[in-house]
């Protein structure tokens, strides 16, 4: 984790009011096909945005081995998808929920096992009182990359045109180095990550976006026309 001092306060770039607002309850979807992730961010060294990501454990069935935000299925005991992405957080990293400030839910995502996966933002305020401690059935390594890199084509993006049912849709991935080893963040992670970073710096990325991602593609074709 990049280890850099911060003030507590919020950063100048995170404006709280072009979130939008958080669900007041929940939907009638079953909980069993409801998820959350928690995108955690902080302030690095030069003032930048970092967001927190992990990479699965190659012992997990789904998805072996894909860099991934923190979180997971919601379970009876969460009263909503913050509760179910901070406990998540925990379970798979060890960050307590007493180190994040939740700001705000997005819309959710549709994940490829259909899955309504809603993102939970979080502020870190103090990174240097994180110490992770990774689940290794769930976790095999965690890092932390630059929230803005998900606007940016030059040097890390890629697109793949992909199919499902005769439906084109994008995936898109982003290579990123770091001292914990090389990694590629793609598929829903990517497009999650666009969207918060998008709604935060307030500004469309710099890559084309004219072909639908799979969660866009999906609330097109279940949206009643």
């Amino acid at each position: 984790m990049d280890n850099s001092q911060t003030d507590g306060s919020p950063t100048n770039k995170l404006e709280l009011g072009s979130f939008p607002p958080s669900p007041s309850m929940m939907t009638n979807e079953t909980r069993k096909k409801r998820a959350a992730v928690l995108i955690c961010i902080f302030k690095g060294r030069e003032g930048e945005l970092r967001v927190i990501l992990t990479r699965r454990s190659m012992k997990l069935s789904s998805h072996p081995g894909d860099v991934a935000l923190p979180g997971g299925k919601m379970d009876e005991c969460d009263v909503d998808d913050s509760a179910t992405a901070l406990r998540e957080a925990t379970e798979e990293i060890g960050l307590g929920p007493n180190l994040v400030r939740v700001v705000a839910n997005l819309e959710p995502f549709i994940s490829s096992n259909l899955l309504r996966v809603v993102p939970v933002v979080g502020v870190l305020s103090r990174v240097e009182d994180f110490k992770p401690v990774l689940n290794s059935d769930e976790v095999d390594a965690i890092f932390d990359a630059p929230l803005a890199m998900f606007l940016e084509e030059e040097g890390r993006h890629k697109c793949l045109e992909k199919e499902w049912e005769g439906w084109k849709y994008a995936c898109h991935m982003f290579e990123f180095e770091s001292e914990q080893g090389n990694f590629v963040v793609g598929g829903l992670t990517a497009s999650i990550l666009i969207h918060a970073a998008s709604i935060i710096y307030q500004r469309s990325p710099s890559f084309d976006q004219s072909l639908q991602d799979f969660s866009e593609l999906q609330w097109t074709l279940t949206t009643p026309k």
